[in-house]
């Protein structure tokens, strides 16, 4: 059992990741290109409202994967070494917090900025005290989606390098235990 909680944990974690950098790096920077090349009189936020709808599925599936692998991993892995385990505990609760943040602080606020403004944001200028809010928790935004992703990584290595480390050695202690 062990064993398939921790293949179902990497599979749900480098899908999460694989999703989320590919919407980083890809999804959300084309859609901002083509809707702006389409000559459109609002892009940013055409595009803007798109990629809000795609964000709030990464950010809730990354939290509610983060912690699903919390709970399993800690019900379930209890011959792992003390500091170990505290590390990707502590990476695995950065992407809880930091995709929750993104989820229910950061996109709220960035929400209600676009809802207070009188014209699409393309047509506010770059002065105006609420697209100055808007820049800058969208600067948040990425940043703590950053972090997320790193520690996701992180979490990921260490889950893999646990799972093909510990058998040998488990089984090798074993013998030895066995033998005397």
């Amino acid at each position: 059992m062990n064993r398939l909680l921790t293949i179902v944990s990497l599979l749900l974690l480098g899908l999460w990741l694989g999703g989320a950098i590919f919407f980083g790096a890809a999804v959300a920077p084309s859609l901002f290109a083509v809707l702006r090349d389409a000559g459109l009189g609002n892009p940013n936020e055409l595009a803007g409202s798109i990629v809000t709808r795609l964000l709030r599925i990464i950010n809730r599936s990354g939290f509610e994967i983060s912690l699903f692998i919390i709970v399993t991993r800690f019900f379930t892995k209890r011959d792992e070494r003390f500091g170990w385990r505290l590390a990707e505990m502590i990476s695995l609760a950065i992407v809880a917090i930091m995709t929750a943040v993104s989820q229910w602080v950061i996109s709220p606020k960035m929400l209600a900025l676009r809802g207070a403004m009188s014209a699409p944001i393309d047509q506010v200028p770059h002065d105006d005290v609420r697209r100055v809010a808007f820049d800058s928790l969208h600067r948040y935004s990425v940043d703590v989606m950053g972090i997320a992703l790193v520690a996701a990584f992180v979490s990921f290595v260490m889950i893999s390098m646990a799972s093909t480390r510990r058998p040998g050695a488990s089984e090798d202690s074993m013998r030895r235990s066995d033998l005397s």
